[in-house]
Protein backbone atom coordinates (compact mmCIF):
# COMPACT_ATOMS: atom_id res chain seq x y z
CA UNK A 1 0.00 0.00 0.00
CA UNK A 2 2.38 3.01 -1.33
CA UNK A 3 -0.07 5.65 -1.08
CA UNK A 4 0.27 5.24 2.71
CA UNK A 5 4.07 5.07 3.59
CA UNK A 6 5.87 8.17 4.57
CA UNK A 7 4.06 11.44 6.37
CA UNK A 8 0.14 10.41 7.52
CA UNK A 9 -2.09 12.70 4.73
CA UNK A 10 -4.89 14.84 6.37
CA UNK A 11 -6.99 12.20 5.45
CA UNK A 12 -5.57 9.26 7.01
CA UNK A 13 -5.31 11.77 10.02
CA UNK A 14 -9.07 11.99 9.68
CA UNK A 15 -9.54 8.11 9.11
CA UNK A 16 -7.48 8.09 12.82
CA UNK A 17 -9.12 10.51 14.68
CA UNK A 18 -12.81 9.28 13.64
CA UNK A 19 -12.05 5.68 14.38
CA UNK A 20 -9.77 6.50 18.07
CA UNK A 21 -13.58 8.80 18.49
CA UNK A 22 -15.13 5.91 17.86
CA UNK A 23 -13.32 3.35 19.84
CA UNK A 24 -13.10 5.53 22.68
CA UNK A 25 -16.63 6.95 22.75
CA UNK A 26 -15.39 10.02 23.06
CA UNK A 27 -18.57 12.27 21.18
CA UNK A 28 -18.75 9.61 18.56
CA UNK A 29 -22.10 11.50 17.50
CA UNK A 30 -20.31 14.58 16.74
CA UNK A 31 -17.62 12.69 15.15
CA UNK A 32 -19.81 11.06 13.02
CA UNK A 33 -21.28 14.59 11.91
CA UNK A 34 -17.89 16.00 11.34
CA UNK A 35 -16.31 12.80 9.22
CA UNK A 36 -19.57 12.36 7.09
CA UNK A 37 -17.60 12.73 3.98
CA UNK A 38 -14.99 9.72 5.56
CA UNK A 39 -18.03 7.24 5.76
CA UNK A 40 -19.25 8.05 2.27
CA UNK A 41 -16.31 7.92 0.61
CA UNK A 42 -14.26 5.34 2.50
CA UNK A 43 -11.86 2.46 0.77
CA UNK A 44 -10.98 -1.31 1.56
CA UNK A 45 -7.34 0.02 1.39
CA UNK A 46 -8.09 2.75 3.49
CA UNK A 47 -10.32 0.10 6.38
CA UNK A 48 -7.03 -1.95 6.41
CA UNK A 49 -4.37 0.48 6.61
CA UNK A 50 -6.30 2.14 10.08
CA UNK A 51 -6.77 -1.22 11.37
CA UNK A 52 -3.59 -1.67 11.26
CA UNK A 53 -2.33 1.83 12.84
CA UNK A 54 -4.83 0.80 15.47
CA UNK A 55 -3.05 -2.82 16.01
CA UNK A 56 0.37 -1.04 15.82
CA UNK A 57 -0.89 1.11 19.38
CA UNK A 58 -1.43 -1.68 21.27
CA UNK A 59 -4.96 -1.55 22.56
CA UNK A 60 -6.18 -4.52 24.29
CA UNK A 61 -7.44 -7.16 21.49
CA UNK A 62 -11.16 -6.95 23.49
CA UNK A 63 -11.42 -3.44 23.51
CA UNK A 64 -9.85 -3.47 20.17
CA UNK A 65 -12.70 -5.51 18.60
CA UNK A 66 -15.35 -3.69 19.87
CA UNK A 67 -14.26 -0.65 18.31
CA UNK A 68 -13.71 -2.10 14.70
CA UNK A 69 -17.32 -3.35 14.85
CA UNK A 70 -18.36 -0.46 15.90
CA UNK A 71 -16.84 1.78 13.04
CA UNK A 72 -16.99 -0.91 10.31
CA UNK A 73 -20.69 -0.73 11.10
CA UNK A 74 -20.66 2.84 10.20
CA UNK A 75 -18.84 2.34 6.79
CA UNK A 76 -21.02 -0.36 5.82
CA UNK A 77 -23.45 1.21 3.39
CA UNK A 78 -20.45 2.79 1.70
CA UNK A 79 -17.93 -0.52 1.42
CA UNK A 80 -21.58 -2.80 0.85
CA UNK A 81 -22.17 -0.77 -2.16
CA UNK A 82 -18.95 -0.28 -3.80
CA UNK A 83 -18.35 -2.81 -6.69
CA UNK A 84 -15.42 -5.28 -6.46
CA UNK A 85 -13.95 -7.77 -8.53
CA UNK A 86 -15.16 -11.00 -8.67
CA UNK A 87 -12.28 -13.80 -8.09
CA UNK A 88 -12.37 -16.56 -10.75
CA UNK A 89 -15.08 -19.28 -9.30
CA UNK A 90 -11.91 -21.90 -9.22
CA UNK A 91 -9.07 -19.92 -7.81
CA UNK A 92 -8.13 -19.73 -3.99
CA UNK A 93 -10.19 -16.32 -2.99
CA UNK A 94 -13.19 -18.36 -5.19
CA UNK A 95 -13.42 -21.16 -3.12
CA UNK A 96 -13.31 -19.39 -0.14
CA UNK A 97 -16.46 -17.17 -1.08
CA UNK A 98 -18.00 -20.79 -2.30
CA UNK A 99 -17.81 -21.60 0.79
CA UNK A 100 -18.97 -18.52 2.46
CA UNK A 101 -21.99 -19.00 0.27
CA UNK A 102 -22.74 -22.10 2.05
CA UNK A 103 -22.15 -20.60 5.38
CA UNK A 104 -24.85 -18.54 4.31
CA UNK A 105 -27.18 -20.69 3.62
CA UNK A 106 -26.83 -22.53 6.68
CA UNK A 107 -27.56 -19.57 8.73
CA UNK A 108 -30.67 -18.78 6.85
CA UNK A 109 -31.81 -22.23 7.44
CA UNK A 110 -30.71 -22.10 11.78
CA UNK A 111 -33.12 -18.54 11.95
CA UNK A 112 -36.55 -19.70 11.82
CA UNK A 113 -36.06 -22.52 14.22
CA UNK A 114 -34.43 -20.19 16.56
CA UNK A 115 -37.77 -18.49 16.49
CA UNK A 116 -39.41 -21.51 17.03
CA UNK A 117 -37.61 -22.40 20.06
CA UNK A 118 -38.21 -18.95 21.80
CA UNK A 119 -41.94 -20.12 21.45
CA UNK A 120 -41.57 -23.55 22.71
CA UNK A 121 -38.49 -24.22 24.55
CA UNK A 122 -38.72 -27.34 25.67
CA UNK A 123 -39.45 -29.27 22.09
CA UNK A 124 -36.47 -31.97 22.56
CA UNK A 125 -36.96 -33.28 18.60
CA UNK A 126 -36.31 -28.77 17.89
CA UNK A 127 -33.02 -28.96 20.32
CA UNK A 128 -31.58 -31.89 18.71
CA UNK A 129 -32.38 -30.28 15.28
CA UNK A 130 -30.73 -27.50 16.43
CA UNK A 131 -27.78 -28.94 17.55
CA UNK A 132 -26.87 -30.74 14.28
CA UNK A 133 -27.29 -27.80 12.37
CA UNK A 134 -24.74 -26.16 14.75
CA UNK A 135 -22.81 -28.75 14.97
CA UNK A 136 -22.63 -29.04 11.21
CA UNK A 137 -21.39 -24.88 11.46
CA UNK A 138 -18.36 -26.31 13.23
CA UNK A 139 -17.19 -27.86 9.96
CA UNK A 140 -16.92 -24.46 8.79
CA UNK A 141 -13.75 -24.03 10.97
CA UNK A 142 -11.69 -25.45 8.32
CA UNK A 143 -12.20 -22.23 6.21
CA UNK A 144 -10.84 -20.36 8.99
CA UNK A 145 -8.20 -22.85 9.28
CA UNK A 146 -7.15 -22.35 5.76
CA UNK A 147 -6.83 -18.87 5.97
CA UNK A 148 -4.72 -18.85 9.44
CA UNK A 149 -1.97 -21.26 7.77
CA UNK A 150 -1.98 -20.41 4.08
CA UNK A 151 -3.86 -16.83 3.56
CA UNK A 152 -2.41 -14.48 6.71
CA UNK A 153 0.96 -16.07 6.41
CA UNK A 154 1.04 -14.63 2.39
CA UNK A 155 -0.10 -11.33 3.48
CA UNK A 156 2.33 -10.93 6.30
CA UNK A 157 5.06 -11.03 3.62
CA UNK A 158 3.67 -8.77 0.72
CA UNK A 159 1.91 -6.05 2.81
CA UNK A 160 3.04 -3.46 4.95
CA UNK A 161 -0.45 -3.16 6.59
CA UNK A 162 -0.75 -6.89 7.34
CA UNK A 163 -2.13 -6.56 11.42
CA UNK A 164 -5.94 -6.58 10.52
CA UNK A 165 -5.31 -10.26 10.22
CA UNK A 166 -4.13 -10.62 13.92
CA UNK A 167 -7.80 -9.37 14.85
CA UNK A 168 -9.37 -11.55 11.88
CA UNK A 169 -7.97 -14.53 13.75
CA UNK A 170 -9.01 -13.38 17.42
CA UNK A 171 -12.80 -13.39 15.64
CA UNK A 172 -12.21 -16.63 14.29
CA UNK A 173 -10.91 -17.86 18.37
CA UNK A 174 -14.69 -16.07 19.30
CA UNK A 175 -16.18 -17.65 16.69
CA UNK A 176 -15.17 -21.50 17.59
CA UNK A 177 -15.41 -20.83 21.54
CA UNK A 178 -19.10 -20.16 20.98
CA UNK A 179 -19.97 -22.46 19.00
CA UNK A 180 -18.66 -25.34 21.68
CA UNK A 181 -20.82 -23.92 24.09
CA UNK A 182 -23.96 -22.99 22.26
CA UNK A 183 -23.28 -27.25 21.13
CA UNK A 184 -22.89 -27.54 25.29
CA UNK A 185 -25.96 -25.66 26.03
CA UNK A 186 -28.06 -27.67 23.58
CA UNK A 187 -26.90 -30.87 25.07
CA UNK A 188 -27.93 -29.89 28.42
CA UNK A 189 -30.73 -31.11 30.29
CA UNK A 190 -32.58 -27.48 30.91
CA UNK A 191 -31.74 -24.66 28.30
CA UNK A 192 -30.22 -21.39 30.00
CA UNK A 193 -32.80 -19.55 26.91
CA UNK A 194 -31.53 -15.71 27.79
CA UNK A 195 -27.56 -17.46 27.34
CA UNK A 196 -28.47 -19.46 24.38
CA UNK A 197 -30.00 -16.31 22.64
CA UNK A 198 -26.73 -14.26 23.66
CA UNK A 199 -24.54 -16.79 22.13
CA UNK A 200 -26.23 -17.14 18.79
CA UNK A 201 -26.44 -13.41 18.66
CA UNK A 202 -22.84 -13.56 18.69
CA UNK A 203 -22.39 -15.89 16.34
CA UNK A 204 -24.51 -14.95 13.82
CA UNK A 205 -22.79 -11.22 14.10
CA UNK A 206 -19.09 -12.90 14.22
CA UNK A 207 -19.83 -14.98 11.25
CA UNK A 208 -21.50 -12.51 8.96
CA UNK A 209 -19.28 -9.81 10.03
CA UNK A 210 -15.92 -11.74 8.99
CA UNK A 211 -17.72 -13.03 5.98
CA UNK A 212 -18.59 -9.52 4.76
CA UNK A 213 -14.96 -8.17 6.44
CA UNK A 214 -13.43 -11.30 3.75
CA UNK A 215 -15.71 -9.76 0.81
CA UNK A 216 -15.77 -6.43 0.73
CA UNK A 217 -12.51 -5.72 2.17
CA UNK A 218 -9.99 -8.28 2.20
CA UNK A 219 -10.29 -10.71 -1.12
CA UNK A 220 -10.66 -7.12 -2.95
CA UNK A 221 -7.35 -5.66 -2.01
CA UNK A 222 -5.46 -9.16 -2.37
CA UNK A 223 -6.76 -9.14 -5.51
CA UNK A 224 -5.47 -5.85 -6.36
CA UNK A 225 -2.23 -6.54 -4.75
CA UNK A 226 -1.22 -10.38 -4.93
CA UNK A 227 -0.30 -11.74 -7.74
CA UNK A 228 -1.87 -14.31 -9.41
CA UNK A 229 0.87 -17.01 -9.23
CA UNK A 230 1.51 -16.15 -5.37
CA UNK A 231 -2.37 -16.95 -5.56
CA UNK A 232 -2.33 -20.19 -7.42
CA UNK A 233 0.43 -21.23 -4.90
CA UNK A 234 -1.82 -20.49 -2.02
CA UNK A 235 -4.20 -22.88 -4.27
CA UNK A 236 -2.28 -25.78 -4.70
CA UNK A 237 -1.09 -25.31 -0.38
CA UNK A 238 -5.45 -26.17 0.18
CA UNK A 239 -4.67 -29.03 -1.32
CA UNK A 240 -3.52 -30.54 1.73
CA UNK A 241 -6.21 -29.20 3.73
CA UNK A 242 -10.12 -30.31 4.45
CA UNK A 243 -12.34 -27.65 2.89
CA UNK A 244 -15.27 -27.19 4.98
CA UNK A 245 -18.25 -27.48 2.39
CA UNK A 246 -16.88 -27.02 -1.23
CA UNK A 247 -13.73 -28.63 -2.24
CA UNK A 248 -11.57 -27.39 -5.01
CA UNK A 249 -11.82 -29.69 -8.14
CA UNK A 250 -8.28 -30.80 -9.11
CA UNK A 251 -9.09 -31.84 -12.34
CA UNK A 252 -10.40 -28.67 -13.52
CA UNK A 253 -7.56 -27.05 -12.53
CA UNK A 254 -4.51 -26.45 -14.37
CA UNK A 255 -1.78 -25.12 -12.29
CA UNK A 256 1.96 -27.32 -12.25
CA UNK A 257 4.58 -25.98 -9.55
CA UNK A 258 8.45 -26.72 -10.16
CA UNK A 259 10.03 -28.71 -7.93
CA UNK A 260 13.60 -27.42 -6.81
CA UNK A 261 16.25 -29.72 -6.84
CA UNK A 262 18.62 -30.00 -4.59
CA UNK A 263 22.49 -30.97 -5.56
CA UNK A 264 24.81 -30.09 -2.48
CA UNK A 265 25.50 -33.42 -1.70
CA UNK A 266 25.75 -34.97 1.95
CA UNK A 267 25.87 -32.50 4.86
CA UNK A 268 28.89 -33.15 7.23
CA UNK A 269 26.77 -33.46 10.68
CA UNK A 270 29.96 -34.27 12.80
CA UNK A 271 28.78 -37.58 13.82
CA UNK A 272 28.13 -38.45 10.39
CA UNK A 273 27.17 -37.02 7.03
CA UNK A 274 23.58 -37.30 4.91
CA UNK A 275 22.05 -36.20 1.99
CA UNK A 276 19.56 -33.19 2.75
CA UNK A 277 16.92 -35.51 1.74
CA UNK A 278 17.99 -38.15 4.17
CA UNK A 279 17.47 -35.86 6.82
CA UNK A 280 14.10 -35.11 5.52
CA UNK A 281 12.83 -38.60 5.54
CA UNK A 282 14.35 -38.83 8.87
CA UNK A 283 12.81 -36.11 10.32
CA UNK A 284 9.41 -36.61 8.73
CA UNK A 285 9.73 -40.47 10.19
CA UNK A 286 9.82 -39.70 13.87
CA UNK A 287 6.51 -39.88 15.32
CA UNK A 288 6.67 -35.57 16.29
CA UNK A 289 5.90 -32.78 14.67
CA UNK A 290 8.76 -30.28 14.84
CA UNK A 291 8.94 -26.45 14.24
CA UNK A 292 12.38 -24.80 14.09
CA UNK A 293 12.30 -20.91 15.20
CA UNK A 294 16.04 -19.31 14.80
CA UNK A 295 17.52 -16.70 16.98
CA UNK A 296 15.09 -13.56 15.07
CA UNK A 297 12.22 -15.33 15.98
CA UNK A 298 11.25 -16.20 11.80
CA UNK A 299 10.00 -19.97 11.17
CA UNK A 300 12.62 -21.59 9.61
CA UNK A 301 11.34 -25.28 9.58
CA UNK A 302 8.49 -27.84 10.47
CA UNK A 303 8.88 -31.71 9.63
CA UNK A 304 5.62 -33.24 7.80
CA UNK A 305 5.20 -36.86 9.62
CA UNK A 306 2.45 -38.81 8.20
CA UNK A 307 -0.06 -37.52 10.78
CA UNK A 308 0.32 -34.11 11.98
CA UNK A 309 -0.93 -32.57 15.03
CA UNK A 310 -1.18 -29.08 14.28
CA UNK A 311 -1.46 -27.54 10.68
CA UNK A 312 1.60 -26.31 8.98
CA UNK A 313 2.62 -25.23 5.49
CA UNK A 314 5.16 -23.89 3.63
CA UNK A 315 3.59 -20.08 3.64
CA UNK A 316 5.09 -20.25 7.36
CA UNK A 317 8.59 -20.11 6.67
CA UNK A 318 9.91 -16.83 7.39
CA UNK A 319 7.28 -15.70 8.81
CA UNK A 320 7.68 -14.21 12.66
CA UNK A 321 6.30 -16.45 15.33
CA UNK A 322 4.44 -13.56 16.93
CA UNK A 323 2.40 -13.84 13.82
CA UNK A 324 1.85 -17.73 13.75
CA UNK A 325 -0.52 -17.48 17.22
CA UNK A 326 -3.51 -16.22 17.99
CA UNK A 327 -3.32 -13.11 20.09
CA UNK A 328 -4.70 -14.39 23.22
CA UNK A 329 -2.17 -17.03 23.24
CA UNK A 330 1.07 -15.49 21.61
CA UNK A 331 2.10 -13.66 25.09
CA UNK A 332 2.91 -17.20 26.24
CA UNK A 333 5.08 -18.30 23.44
CA UNK A 334 6.89 -14.93 23.79
CA UNK A 335 7.16 -15.31 27.32
CA UNK A 336 9.16 -18.87 26.68
CA UNK A 337 11.56 -17.62 23.85
CA UNK A 338 12.24 -14.73 26.03
CA UNK A 339 13.19 -16.49 28.90
CA UNK A 340 15.85 -18.78 26.48
CA UNK A 341 17.11 -16.13 25.14
CA UNK A 342 17.95 -14.66 28.51
CA UNK A 343 19.44 -18.13 29.66
CA UNK A 344 16.78 -18.11 32.32
CA UNK A 345 15.09 -21.76 31.29
CA UNK A 346 16.05 -24.23 28.33
CA UNK A 347 13.03 -26.03 28.24
CA UNK A 348 8.86 -25.62 28.99
CA UNK A 349 6.39 -28.71 28.86
CA UNK A 350 2.63 -28.34 28.19
CA UNK A 351 0.00 -31.13 28.17
CA UNK A 352 -3.12 -30.69 26.62
CA UNK A 353 -6.76 -33.07 25.61
CA UNK A 354 -7.78 -33.06 22.26
CA UNK A 355 -10.55 -35.14 21.65
CA UNK A 356 -9.20 -38.50 22.67
CA UNK A 357 -5.61 -37.31 22.06
CA UNK A 358 -3.44 -36.48 24.98
CA UNK A 359 -0.89 -34.29 23.34
CA UNK A 360 2.44 -33.50 24.91
CA UNK A 361 3.92 -29.89 23.68
CA UNK A 362 7.79 -29.07 24.64
CA UNK A 363 9.77 -26.12 23.77
CA UNK A 364 13.36 -26.14 23.81
CA UNK A 365 16.28 -23.87 23.59
CA UNK A 366 18.92 -24.15 20.73
CA UNK A 367 22.33 -22.91 21.42
CA UNK A 368 25.51 -23.43 19.56
CA UNK A 369 28.97 -24.62 21.42
CA UNK A 370 29.89 -21.40 23.02
CA UNK A 371 26.04 -21.43 24.11
CA UNK A 372 24.60 -18.60 22.24
CA UNK A 373 21.27 -18.71 22.07
CA UNK A 374 20.08 -19.65 18.34
CA UNK A 375 16.09 -20.22 18.64
CA UNK A 376 13.84 -22.63 19.65
CA UNK A 377 12.65 -25.95 18.61
CA UNK A 378 9.06 -27.37 19.54
CA UNK A 379 8.45 -30.53 19.29
CA UNK A 380 4.62 -32.09 19.72
CA UNK A 381 3.34 -35.54 20.19
CA UNK A 382 0.46 -38.20 20.76
CA UNK A 383 1.24 -39.39 24.02
CA UNK A 384 -1.86 -41.53 25.30
CA UNK A 385 0.41 -44.95 24.26
CA UNK A 386 3.24 -44.09 25.94
CA UNK A 387 1.36 -42.60 29.14
CA UNK A 388 -0.06 -46.11 29.08
CA UNK A 389 2.79 -47.78 29.46
CA UNK A 390 3.36 -50.29 32.10
CA UNK A 391 6.03 -52.68 33.56
CA UNK A 392 8.68 -54.03 31.00
CA UNK A 393 8.62 -55.20 27.27
CA UNK A 394 12.00 -56.85 26.49
CA UNK A 395 10.99 -59.25 23.27
CA UNK A 396 9.40 -57.55 20.02
CA UNK A 397 5.87 -58.46 19.68
CA UNK A 398 4.28 -56.96 16.68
Amino acid sequence: MSEFTGKLSQRQNNILALCMRILKAEKPSQAIEFYTDIMETISAEEVIWVVDEMVKQNIPMPELKTGINKFLNLFYNTLNNKPVEEPDERSFLGYLLQNNHELDIRLKAIKPLLRKLNQDENNKELINTLRDKFSDLLIFDKHYIIKENILFPVLEKCWKDFRCVQVMWSFHDDIRRNLKSIIELLKSDEIDLAEFNSLVGNIFFDMYAIKFREEKILFPHILKTISKDVLDKMLIESFSFKWPFIEPDKTKINITMSAEKNETGEIDLQTGALLPEQIRWMLNHLPVDITYVDENNKVKYFSSPKKRIFPRTNAIIGRDVHNCHPPESVHVVEKIIEAFREGKKDKANFWIKMKDDFILIQYFSIRDEKGNYKGVIEVSQEVSEIKALKGENRLLDW
